[in-house]
């Protein structure tokens, strides 16, 4: 469904400049963004995408993954078609590489009945994840509204990169922002997601945070050979420590072949563990591991008393030792959300 875009401006010449992702793209008539849903119409840049549904399934939380976020509720999770990065590993590629008339099976959900869905299947809220949610902005933003009015709670799946006037649009509607930090060099990010600088998703993560509270985690998929290095991972640990807090949880995930890099082997376990160890000796209080099954790294253990407050195996959670929001033993704060 074609909707007027938020966040552009227009020129003499007809062509428009879109300024919700920091490729900031200058679009002629006819043509579209990089992400391949904003076009310009006839001097007036239109979402192509308007609640506009490729994928939705009620999920367990853990499952984004949100780890300190309602642990153990249900999140109704849907996506469409597009992205702003090329990331040349994408697991969600089907979707994410393709264009709103590649799907014609795709349907129509205005905000109102995403709601309804939400509340009716049992879920305790709404993630926009799959595709990144960020070039969805109109259709997320009015979701997001009709969820907060409804009393669900709200969350991006997101790579981050966003400007901060669009992280702002949606800043008092979102309450967690899952964010993926794929590496730390820049060089690594051109690689990996064909853009340039990835100064704006640390500092949309950073402003997240900050200026709108939104609960935030962070997830790096360990790619061997790539952001596999200790260094890299050290980098990253303690841009979280110093940026967001040592009780930011990171989720160190096992990659998986797809796309470009389907020649590459999965991560290695010891990498995985390695990567784990790496977080907690730079000071970080809840590090996991991810994509693996029958591994140490899971749970969550209170930092001041090794009290076990949530445990976990697979997508099935179990709380513990949380009371009032802090470790039942000896109260220290979790950084975990409820109601």
């Amino acid at each position: 469904m074609m909707q007027e875009a938020v966040l552009w401006s227009s020129s003499p010449d007809g062509s428009v400049s879109c300024e919700l992702c920091p490729y900031l793209c200058r679009i002629k008539k006819g043509s579209r963004g990089i992400c391949g849903v904003r076009e310009n119409s006839e001097g007036r840049l239109q979402t192509l995408i308007y609640g506009l549904v490729s994928s939705i399934a009620a999920d367990p939380i853990e499952k984004k993954p949100l780890f300190h976020f309602y642990p153990g509720s249900k999140v109704l999770s849907l996506g469409t078609v597009g992205c702003n990065m090329r990331c040349i590993h994408c697991q969600n590629w089907e979707i994410s590489l393709s264009k709103p008339e590649d799907l014609p099976g795709a349907r129509f959900l205005p905000p109102k009945d995403l709601v309804r869905m939400a509340t009716d299947s049992g879920c305790r809220g709404v993630a926009w994840t799959y595709n990144e949610p960020t070039i969805w902005m109109e259709y997320a933003l009015d979701s997001a509204k009709s969820a907060k009015e409804a009393g669900l709670y709200t969350a991006f799946v997101t790579n981050g990169y966003i400007t901060e006037a669009g992280l702002d649009l949606i800043g008092p509607y979102l309450d967690a922002y899952r964010v993926d930090i794929k590496g730390f060099r820049p060089e690594l990010y051109k690689e990996l997601a064909h853009i340039k600088d990835p100064t704006p998703i640390f500092r949309a993560a950073i402003r997240a945070k900050e200026k709108w509270d939104m609960h935030v985690e962070i997830v790096t998929n360990v790619i061997p050979g790539m952001n596999d290095s200790e260094d890299e991972l050290r980098a990253i640990a303690e841009w979280i420590r110093n940026n967001l807090g040592t009780e930011t949880p990171w989720h160190v995930t096992r990659f998986q072949p797809h796309l470009k890099l389907a020649h590459l082997s999965p991560t290695p376990l010891d990498t995985i563990a390695r990567a784990r160890e790496i977080g907690l000796e730079a000071g970080l209080s809840f590090v996991y591991v991810g994509n693996v099954s029958g591994m140490d790294g899971e749970d969550t253990f209170c930092p001041s008393c090794d009290n076990l407050a949530v445990a976990r195996k697979g997508y099935t959670t179990k709380v513990t030792g949380i009371a009032d929001g802090g470790c039942s033993r000896c109260g220290k704060s979790l950084n975990m959300v409820f109601d």
